[in-house]
């Protein structure tokens, strides 16, 4: 069967490299913002569609059986077009999204609904460590009375002032190494999207041994679709799909 992959989240890694091992013709699309991305098996490729008009173009030519939405549940535009397109080629389609993450008793996170009111949540001398990308730093650069952490694989778009402290390294991090970090960095916010991703929750599980105060920015609403939480979930949608047959596509 052949599977596109619209991946960027360490899930769609582990998907695509099951999905391969089952036999089946895999392919993982990237946005590119990534230089040098953790590389799946199957072919990968980077850089986008250019739309919903591409995307369709996209599964038609390569007679796609099957599409998954593996993008990080943040990433509004590419789930959109993955449903429009799906809609338009009749290719099936499925979202993993991690399970939205629940906090322990007596935690008491404070949720917001982007990265502006999580900026201005931050009380005045606090030492935040910002687990949001590097693309979502700038509302964050107008508060300097706060210390803030980053660490990202590749070094931020941006110039960022000098109470910014940047740290490059790659994932997989564990519960320990996140927490000789927060300790080491002096941390007394952690400030996350709502990803529902395995490292994401060791970065949260750190911070409640720690007393750490949790900002976590919620999920944006997505366009509607056929959406699981776990690798496990699709593996067993794709095992039960009839064998693909040859399809044919009408555009107007």
């Amino acid at each position: 069967m052949k599977i596109l992959v619209l991946g960027g989240t360490g899930d769609a890694v582990t998907l695509a490299n099951a999905l391969a091992d089952k036999g089946h013709s895999v392919t993982t699309a990237l946005a590119g913002r990534t230089k040098n991305p953790a590389r799946p098996k199957g072919k990968l490729i980077t850089g986008g569609f250019g739309g919903t008009d591409g995307l369709a173009e996209y599964l038609k030519a390569k007679r796609i059986d099957y599409l998954i939405d593996a993008t990080h549940p943040f990433a509004v535009e590419m789930s959109a077009n993955a449903v429009a397109a799906a809609t338009k080629t009749g290719v099936p389609l499925v979202r993993l999204s991690g399970p939205v993450f629940v906090e322990h008793t007596g935690a008491n996170w404070w949720r917001v609904k982007d990265a502006e009111q999580a900026a201005a949540r931050i009380p005045s001398g606090a030492t935040a460590f910002l687990t949001l990308g590097r693309q979502t730093l700038g509302p964050f650069t107008k508060r300097p009375d706060v210390h803030f952490l980053v660490r990202s694989i590749e070094k931020p778009d941006i110039e960022l002032p000098k109470n910014f402290k940047t740290i490059q390294a790659r994932p997989p991090f564990s519960r320990a190494d996140e927490l000789a970090l927060m300790k080491r960095e002096g941390i007394t916010h952690l400030v996350a999207k709502d990803s529902g991703s395995a490292q994401t929750r060791e970065k949260l599980e750190a911070a409640f041994m720690l007393r750490i105060q949790v900002i976590m920015i919620e999920r944006p609403q997505l366009e509607p679709c056929n959406e699981v939480s776990s690798v496990a979930e699709v593996e067993e949608i794709v095992a039960q799909l009839p064998p693909p047959r040859r399809r044919f596509f009408f555009f107007p």
